[in-house]
């Protein structure tokens, strides 16, 4: 029995480990251009000849499909069709569309050509992405249930999260800086997506493994990756609007909308903010903002336990989301050219980031009924790539009409770009501070209670 169990538990281990590849690769290639934005500053440097509205394009693609449906599919299909075939579907989309991405930057098509395939192919990676995403998190449930389910799941989301981080430390050293004047190649401009797509087409073989180790899971157990549901419990879109009509919801999908979009989309062009700020060289301004997704890892799991521990959910939401708010006023009217100033907006930037979904997320299980938390995540993550979409377009285009080249235009675009993220950080904090009252009218929803003690 015991060499079971010790059988069993390495099972569980070598899954987890397939399943978490496919997701840090997926980080890895949605952040590949994050530390290289400031290039886009200069089309006429570039082979590729995309400018910063270009990226901005490009970025916002990634929420293209998941606005427009894709993401509340997701839930039926996974019910219907079952974690194995539907997983695989959309980690080979996830695949796909990373390489559609790698072919039209390296095509040698007119900017604007390469830049609508491009898009294309980011609209499938981040349809992809995400839906792989809650394939990977509803096959550890399944794994792990009974046996440090937690931990797996948060474990999962640090390794992921350190695919960012690499992102953002080894894209500049794949596109090394050139010298004033220097054109850069397509070829050298593409390397951050080869090296993603690498990574991506081994978490696909790995996802492969977890299929036929998942299918001999079931034949073992005599169960199904299919969800059983009874009538009652069949999806309706009238569950749809009863989960829009739940306030308490609307203001969590809110606070999620304008606080992660005061940090994602802040990610995608935070070199080209911070190296005209700080007078930083590109590859300082790479290493100070891969301190986000490290900080994650560090704080995310000890925010965790403090709030299962201690409750007060929605005070907690309001810390992070001030603490946010003042990272990038640190960011945007600290004194210009002192690095330390960098660091410390960021270092708080990472700890707001990482006390906030930490409180928001389990919060979201007391507020809708279980049979309808499905629909209510794919909601509330439908809500919020709608601001990821928007937002990135915009600060693309401020750097776009903003900047010349020089380090004065720089500087006045990146501050431009800044009043966009404070506008969302008041925003957050102002929904935070509306659902904190919320929860002191109405306790029974247990918001501010310790998991243990809530109902």
């Amino acid at each position: 029995m015991t060499g079971e169990r010790k059988l069993s538990a390495v099972s569980c281990w070598a899954a987890l480990a397939c399943l978490v590849v496919p997701m840090f690769a997926s980080y890895f290639f949605d952040d590949m251009f994050s530390s290289l934005s400031q290039l886009f500053r200069n089309p006429e440097l570039l082979e590729l000849g995309w400018n910063s509205a270009d990226y901005g394009f490009y970025a916002g693609g990634y929420s293209f499909l998941c606005v427009w449906g894709g993401l509340i599919v997701c839930g039926m299909l996974l019910d219907k069709w079952g974690v194995r075939v539907t997983g695989s579907i959309f980690v080979g989309l996830m695949t796909g569309g990373a390489a559609i991405v790698t072919v039209a930057i390296t095509s040698g098509l007119a900017p604007h050509t390469s830049l609508m395939i491009a898009y294309v192919g980011c609209m499938l990676f981040g349809l992809g992405s995400e839906i792989a995403g809650v394939a990977v998190t509803r096959s550890i449930a399944k794994w792990f249930k009974g046996r440090n389910m937690a931990f797996a799941m948060g474990l999962q989301l640090a390794i992921a999260r350190l695919g960012t981080a690499l992102a953002l430390l080894l894209s500049p050293l794949l596109v090394a800086a050139k010298a004033p004047g220097e054109v850069y190649t397509l070829a050298e401009t593409a390397r951050p997506a080869f090296a993603g797509l690498v990574l991506l087409l081994a978490g696909t073989v790995l996802w492969a493994v977890f299929v036929a180790m998942d299918a001999r899971f079931d034949a073992m157990t005599g169960s199904t990756d299919r969800k059983a549901r009874s009538e009652e419990d069949e999806f309706k879109f009238s569950d749809i609007f009863k989960v829009l009509a739940n306030r308490q919801f609307i203001m969590s999908a809110l606070l999620c909308v304008f606080f992660y979009c005061s940090i994602i989309s802040f990610k995608k062009f935070a070199t080209s903010i911070l190296i005209p700020r700080f007078d930083l060289p590109a590859e300082t301004a790479s290493l100070m903002v891969s301190l986000i997704p490290f900080s994650t890892v560090i704080f995310a799991p000890l925010f965790g336990s403090m709030v299962d521990k201690v409750g007060r959910g929605t005070r907690w939401m309001i810390a992070g989301s001030v603490l946010v708010l003042i990272a990038h006023l640190l960011i945007a009217f600290a004194p210009a050219g002192i690095m330390a100033f960098g660091y410390a907006g960021i270092a708080i930037l990472g700890i707001g980031y990482s006390l906030v979904p930490a409180a928001l997320w389990p919060s979201v299980s007391k507020i809708v009924p279980e049979k309808n938390l499905g629909t209510a995540y794919s909601l509330i993550y439908w809500i919020q790539n709608m601001g990821m979409l928007i937002v990135p377009i915009i600060v693309g285009f401020i750097f776009k009409n903003g900047t010349a080249g020089d380090a004065g235009s720089g500087r006045v675009a990146a501050l431009h770009s800044e009043y966009v993220f404070l506008t969302l950080c008041v925003l957050a904090i102002i929904v935070s501070v509306l659902l904190a009252r919320s929860s002191d009218r109405h306790p029974e929803l247990g918001l501010d209670k310790p998991s243990g003690e809530a109902s």
